[in-house]
């Protein structure tokens, strides 16, 4: 299996203390991606977007062989393929198959940044677009501000700022889904609330084929989410209090700023303006704090718009995409009007 060894938090990389990171590779190209995505997820939930940037489905069969170099900036490397792109996602520490630290102090925004950037020093990347889904969000932003010259761009998707942000806004609709969640005691009544979590009601209610997609997608669940809830557990404790505490904690200081302004790489804000989970205003206070480098892009969508739009989310991806490698930066911001599908 593809294992990436990073350091455990005041230890040295490659000792008894260190820990590793699941990671898998898709596609062939000298354009290299790394997806981060969110809290209490594993590399799985990139699937939309690992089809619609490579056009496979199927890990690269080399995955166990040691990485070669490449450059990831675009340019025709020995073996690459110009035209297309490598994608690489893992999960993040404290989920999946990647180790699982203990202390809630082995779990932060800037922690997890090191093991992404320790993943691209492993792979041989010395840039990569770089896309983050809430929580990944935060850590790609964390990534972006302490190795900027290691970006080519940057991609939040239903981002927040972090700490208070991560608060959804309170009504009938988030306090019921609480309490359910609470009291949910099988993994069919866990999957009800994970499904009107992360998708809109409309979503769920349109009809695929004799049935709707709330049906296709809760027997996913329980094929795929739930089964694992029920027996070995989807994520231990330790590892979701830990990655809710690197959310909790997470920030960036007005420097870390200034840097992501600075730095000369293309940010696309992408956000679902029905999420109920990071809300939209968070997301367009974020781009307001990047500019002039970022572009707002609004979906019909919930925190799962990748999923529920994934046309529209890997078309505004490779728009970003192709706009760093032709250096537009003039009127790349949108931010007075925002883009709306």
């Amino acid at each position: 299996m593809p294992y990436c060894h990073v350091s455990k938090e005041g230890s040295p990389e490659g000792n008894a203390g260190g820990m590793k990171i699941f990671y898998r590779r898709f596609g062939h190209g000298s354009t290299k991606v790394l997806l981060i995505i969110g809290l209490a997820a594993t590399h799985e939930a990139w699937g939309p977007q690992i089809k619609g940037l490579t056009g496979v489905c199927k890990p690269k069969d080399d995955e166990d062989a040691a990485p070669t170099s490449a450059g990831g900036d675009g340019s025709d490397e020995e073996g690459q393929m110009p035209d297309g792109i490598e994608v690489c996602c893992f999960d993040n520490r404290g989920m999946g198959r990647s180790s699982i630290p203990t202390k809630r102090s082995e779990y932060s925004t800037t922690i997890m940044a090191r093991d992404a950037l320790t993943l691209l020093d492993h792979l041989g990347w010395k840039k990569a677009h770089i896309f983050g889904h809430s929580m990944g969000a935060m850590i790609a932003c964390k990534l972006a501000a302490m190795a900027p010259e290691r970006l080519l761009s940057l991609a939040l998707l239903n981002a927040t700022g972090g700490g208070f942000e991560c608060f959804p806004k309170v009504d009938r609709q988030i306090m019921s889904l609480a309490y359910r969640f609470l009291r949910a005691k099988t993994p069919e009544e866990r999957a009800d609330v994970d499904l009107e979590t992360h998708y809109t009601k409309e979503y769920l209610s349109e009809r695929v084929g004799l049935t709707t997609r709330r049906q296709v997608l809760y027997q996913n669940l329980l094929q795929k989410y739930v089964k694992a809830i029920s027996s070995n557990g989807m994520q231990s404790n330790k590892g979701f209090e830990g990655q809710v505490n690197a959310c909790w904690t997470h920030s960036l200081t007005s420097k870390e700023f200034e840097t992501l302004r600075t730095a000369g790489f293309l940010i696309s804000v992408i956000h679902g303006r029905d999420d109920i989970i990071a809300q939209l205003c968070h997301a367009k206070r974020l781009a307001e704090k990047v500019q002039p480098a970022a572009r707002l892009v609004e979906l019909h969508g919930g925190h799962l718009v990748s999923h529920e739009r994934p046309e529209e989310v890997n078309a505004a991806l490779m728009e970003l995409i192709k706009a760093s490698k032709s250096s537009i930066t003039e009127g790349w911001s949108n931010l007075l009007e925002s883009k709306s599908v």
